[in-house]
């Protein structure tokens, strides 16, 4: 989660929200990683999770990432728990719930539902206080005192 953490912390130099996120591979290897690029890229799928499950496919040539976790530092969105399953991966470890629109246990909860085609277990709350803060301080800073 601390390699996340890092991966994060390049997001708010382009205006994106600091998440980052890594895909681990069966052997512990870092297949592929990313933070937010929404904005950087103009792309509404730049989300940091969706960025590193491209990456580990490049990586390994293939798009089934079987075996594979998904460690990022805010709970996943739909799209992006959409994504992760649709990539087989095996486990989600995540540091900060998202109460607004979470997908891997807050508001929905995909990777544990039984009518999806593929499920991952999802572990949460890692380092989830720093985490929250990142997230937390760049709002902060974004909005207008008065």
């Amino acid at each position: 989660m601390r390699h996340a953490l890092a991966l994060a912390k390049r997001a708010p130099a382009t205006g994106d929200v600091p998440v980052g996120a890594l895909v681990v591979g069966p052997s512990g290897e870092v297949l592929g990683e990313g933070w937010n690029v929404r904005e950087a890229e103009g792309d509404p799928t730049g989300h940091a999770e969706v960025v590193a499950l491209r990456a580990a496919a490049r990586t390994l040539g293939e798009w089934r990432l079987e075996g594979c976790q998904l460690v990022v530092t805010m709970e996943p969105c739909p799209m992006c728990a959409g994504a992760l399953l649709l990539a087989r991966v095996v486990r989600v470890v995540l540091g900060a719930w998202d109460p607004k629109l979470g997908a891997c246990g807050s508001v929905w909860d995909l990777p544990r539902d039984r009518r999806s085609t593929h499920r991952a277990e999802v572990v949460g709350g890692v380092l989830e206080p720093e985490c929250a803060a990142l997230v937390r301080d760049f709002f902060g800073g974004q909005r207008n005192p008065g």
